[in-house]
């Protein structure tokens, strides 16, 4: 008989360590040290937070700067630095440093954990990922702390500074602000929101494009891949930016009183923190209809594929955009920057688009019956943010019951790892068929 390890495929072995890494964060969170009060949180609760910040949600049934002492905040911010960048990550980075033959096994782990098509240079991609944290979640440290010296204590600044800079990095949300407030004191302040935004965007691209970036003076190309996602993520937050200024604009409660460049301001760090990020400086119950709308729009998409972000992914949107417009005018190729897109593509962004579709009205469902006394569009926005990992919420999170919470922990921890498995998934059993059966016609539309 096979051994377990052996019977284990790449998907399964990522799906169990997320699980495991989750279980370990929640029973840490219920230890009386993790607590301000020394009490500890409820198993549900912690199971609730640790899943939030392991799948980089941020999605909160606790205020973590109220809640939860320095030793909770640390468990967390691990949390969400080993579940952002990958467990499988850091286990190669400590294999390179002791040492260690990294594994065909351990490759293919990588392969499935970045997304990539190859293993060939694997390994150098995670170093070159880890270095770039490191850096990127630095500089934004730095920064954010010199910016709240001004409002706390040079040591606290410094922990908020860094604290905040590798939860926005890994696309988290978690803030230590108090009051379920988030960044909203900061709407209008230049330093803040443009280091977070760009921490946000940033993790958000996916590894595999920051690389070739890394890359481009000696290759001088992009990929079809990388153009594509930058050319979207440019689209959907000028677009986005644009939309929300004038949605908002005369909104008292949201961008009405601030001045022109605080309206800017506010209205791009709205366009960039649905995907997937979770802080915001405008409060969500106040937003317009239709700037929820673009919300729950926006938190569906998410980032790019293999980065810290969730959804259904950019390249997903993108392709789909593209072969209902290639559709509409007969063509019967569907081509972006002058190549053909393979129709494996097409099959594969079709599936996931569907299945993020169904888990959201499935889950969006069960709320409205599980969660009495609110109106639909926060149910909608609840499973959208939770599918997305992004960590929105207009304020039913911390009301969920206790089946509310197990439905919100479940649909996160589907969203994180769910796009990603199923690729591989649809990937690994497709198999050719010995022979063609006649054509069916179906009338469509």
């Amino acid at each position: 008989m096979k051994s377990l390890k052996e019977n284990l495929d790449p998907a399964k072995i990522l799906v169990l360590g997320f699980a495991i890494l989750i279980f370990i964060g929640a029973f840490l969170l219920t230890l009386p040290i993790a607590t301000e009060d020394g009490k500890g949180l409820a198993f549900l609760d912690a199971l609730f937070t640790a899943t939030s910040a392991t799948c980089v949600t941020g999605l909160v049934v606790v205020d973590t700067g109220e809640t939860f002492s320095l030793f909770g905040e640390i468990v967390i911010l691990i949390l969400i630095q080993v579940g952002g960048l990958g467990f499988m990550t850091f286990a190669t980075f400590l294999f390179v440093l002791l040492g260690k033959k990294i594994s065909l096994k351990e490759r293919l782990l990588l392969k499935e954990a970045f997304n990539t098509n190859s293993t060939a240079g694997v390994v150098r991609l995670v170093k070159r990922i880890l270095i770039f944290t490191v850096i990127t979640e630095c500089i934004g440290g730095i920064l954010l702390a010199v910016r709240f010296s001004f409002d706390m204590s040079i040591g606290q600044a410094i922990y908020y500074g860094f604290f905040h800079a590798i939860s926005n990095f890994n696309n988290a949300g978690f803030d230590l602000m108090g009051g379920f407030n988030s960044l909203t004191d900061y709407v209008d302040d230049p330093i803040v929101v443009l280091t977070i935004s760009s921490l946000i965007i940033l993790g958000g691209l996916g590894f595999i494009v920051i690389n070739e970036l890394y890359e481009y003076r000696e290759i001088r190309t992009f990929s079809v891949h990388t153009k594509v996602v930058l050319s979207t993520t440019l689209i959907l937050i000028v677009g986005a930016t644009i939309l929300i200024f004038l949605f908002e604009y005369n909104n008292v409660k949201t961008l009405g009183s601030l001045s022109p460049t605080g309206k800017g301001l506010g209205a791009l760090f709205h366009s960039v923190t649905p995907r997937t990020a979770g802080a915001n400086t405008l409060s969500m119950g106040d937003l317009t209809h239709a700037t929820l709308f673009l919300t729950i729009f926006l938190m569906f998409i998410g980032g790019g594929s293999g980065s810290t972000a969730g959804g259904i992914k950019v390249t997903t949107f993108a392709v789909l955009i593209i072969t209902a417009l290639s559709q509409l005018k007969g063509k019967e190729e569907v081509v972006l920057f002058k190549r053909r897109i393979v129709i494996e593509n097409i099959l594969k962004a079709l599936t996931v688009a569907m299945s993020g579709i169904m888990i959201v009205v499935v889950v969006t469902f069960m709320l409205s019956i599980t969660e009495k006394g609110h109106v639909f569009i926060m149910y909608l926005f609840e499973a959208t943010s939770a599918f997305g990992t992004v960590g929105l919420s207009m304020g039913l999170t911390p009301e969920l019951s206790p089946i509310g919470r197990f439905i919100i922990i479940l649909t996160m921890f589907v969203g994180r790892l769910g796009p990603l498995t199923l690729g591989f998934a649809i990937t690994k059993r497709r198999k050719q068929e010995a022979f063609r059966r006649p054509k069916g016609k179906i009338m469509i539309g």
